[in-house]
């Protein structure tokens, strides 16, 4: 009904199939152009695409049929839709299309992606790195840029370069976006062109060797310099390298191909990579964890285990006392070990809503808790913190670099609802004894700690040492309920398990013994004049 001879694909898939409609959904754009430059990741997302085509020698294969996949909480999801497409008076797309009117396969996907998190209306608004994970399964790390620091630093500028070059080799997916400040628009212009938070797509990283011509006006050989993909399928950068600019009028085609600074899609851009650090402050790497590789040379493996924060089994009735009101920021929350929250606030107990009772209505309240719930909050609420999950693991090597990921159920699907807001959730690390297989009962040493973010996942890369560890997952505050799922990356095999009993598991000497009232822990800090044991 659209048009005469519709195809799913005209030509293969490629960027410029990609142009955002009236939706404001350029998060989603943006990595499904990056997924575009990809064939081994599109072709997860959109199986058997040649059975899916059109084939107008055999019209009776047609079913009007179309099915995609996605992957969603540890799982690859099948979702199928139909070929009705929501369009205009005139017959034109509204949403999401391709620059060739007969091509519907970025049409088809987005309807696919609307069915999964609810409806159209649902994708308005969202974060990239989520629909990175969901396109690829990977692990989205999100990087936040000084632009002050990388403007006065080349060494920091540099430093940055290599990362990008780095994960970008390895075909990782790279996103980023313009901050707006406090009082800014989102979607408003800057004067060089570039648009505040919208999310673009980076499709190459490369250092370029100049020309005579440009080392003139340009003062050094070589440049550091990234191609930007615009989803709304323009090309608004005004600044140096921009469509027309002196940089580009000296430098013949040949020249261009032979530096590999071509444009291949609609939409596409380079920037000169200081320019992109004086503007850009969002960078999110999607690592592609499918293929063994986060970094160069180096074999992960994962290991996961799902949770959730839940009341206890049974509770009697809460001592209910006064508590005053307080806020967490929608951003990144930094936590210290002074107890004192973000913006001042103190270690609170577990809040609930009190409408109906005695006193002022939706006056803050705070119960105590039953040591059996498993939603504690953060650290900053030390009377409940150890009441979270906790699952345990050990490294092996005497240093080794761990990426932990912790990713809550996705609730975009409540939207339609009035609901759909992600809790603020984080996690800490603790260091425990070499022998520990029971729940932590109090904090010694504290090994790592995420920000707490309201969104999806939230992702820490580190170092630790040889030994036992504990990663507790928890909400900002106590008293939220949700699943989650726990994520572990590392170079040497690591099995991650919950750990579920406050005590130790007694053995046949213990039932004759009356039960433990005091735990003691020896920390062994050198041991001389040892002998070698004669048997093992």
């Amino acid at each position: 009904e659209i048009c005469r001879d519709p195809r799913l694909f005209v030509d293969g898939i490629s960027t410029r199939d990609l142009h955002q409609g009236s939706l404001g959904n350029c998060w989603m754009v943006a990595a499904i152009s990056c997924l575009a430059s990809e064939p081994s990741l599109w072709k997860k997302v959109i199986p058997d695409h040649m059975d899916q085509e059109w084939n107008p020698k055999r019209p009776d294969l047609y079913a009007g049929i179309f099915h995609f996949r996605f992957w969603r909480f540890g799982h690859w999801v099948d979702v199928v839709v139909d070929d009705r497409l929501p369009v205009s008076q005139d017959g034109v797309l509204l949403f999401c299309r391709s620059a060739t009117p007969r091509e519907f396969w970025s049409a088809l996907l987005e309807k696919a992606y609307a069915k999964l998190n609810g409806c159209y209306e649902a994708l308005e608004g969202g974060n990239t790195a989520e629909a990175l994970i969901d396109f690829t399964g990977g692990v989205s790390e999100p990087l936040s840029l000084d632009c002050e620091a990388l403007r006065l630093h080349s060494e920091r500028r540099k430093s940055l370069f290599q990362t990008l070059a780095k994960v970008h080799e390895h075909k990782s997916l790279i996103t980023c976006s313009i901050r707006p400040a406090e009082g800014e628009m989102v979607e408003s212009v800057l004067d060089c062109g570039l648009v505040r938070g919208h999310a673009y797509g980076i499709t190459a990283v490369r250092k370029v060797r100049l020309g005579e011509n440009l080392m003139r006006t340009g003062g050094t050989s070589r440049l550091f310099m990234v191609r930007m993909r615009n989803p709304w399928g323009t090309t608004d950068w005004k600044g140096a390298w921009s469509q027309g600019s002196e940089q580009w009028q000296q430098l013949s085609r040949a020249e261009r191909e032979k530096m590999g600074i071509v444009v291949r899609d609609v939409g596409e851009f380079w920037m000169d990579f200081q320019d992109f650090c004086c503007y850009f402050t969002d960078v999110v790497v999607c690592r592609l964890v499918q293929r063994t590789l986060l970094w160069l040379n180096s074999h992960w493996r994962e290991t996961q285990s799902y949770g959730e924060w839940t009341p206890a089994p049974t509770s009697a009735a809460p001592t209910i006392a006064p508590l005053s009101t307080g806020e967490y920021s929608s951003s990144a929350l930094a936590l210290s070990n002074s107890n004192i929250g973000p913006e001042g606030a103190k270690p609170r107990r577990n809040r609930v809503r009190e409408g109906n009772q005695e006193g002022k209505k939706g006056e803050e309240v705070v119960e105590e808790m039953d040591r059996r719930s498993r939603y504690g909050g953060c650290i900053n609420h030390r009377d409940t913190f150890l009441y979270n999950p906790q699952f345990m693991f050990e490294m092996q090597s005497k240093e080794e670099e761990v990426l932990i990921c912790l990713q809550q159920e996705d609730r975009r699907i409540l939207k339609r609802n009035g609901g759909g807001e992600n809790l603020p959730i984080g996690f800490e690390v603790l260091k425990v004894e070499v022998n520990r297989c029971s729940r932590v009962q109090c904090v010694v040493e504290q090994a790592a700690s995420s920000i707490y973010m309201d969104s999806r996942s939230v992702t820490l890369r580190g170092t630790l040492a040889h030994g036992r560890y504990v990663v507790l997952p928890t909400t900002f505050l106590p008293g939220n309920t949700g699943r989650f799922l726990l994520r572990l990356f590392s170079h040497s095999h690591v099995h991650l398990r919950e750990l579920k009993n406050d005590l130790p598991s007694p053995s046949l000497f213990h039932c004759f013994l009356p039960q433990p009232a005091v735990v003691t822990t020896v920390h062994l800090c050198r041991a001389s004049g040892l002998r070698a044991p004669k048997q093992t």
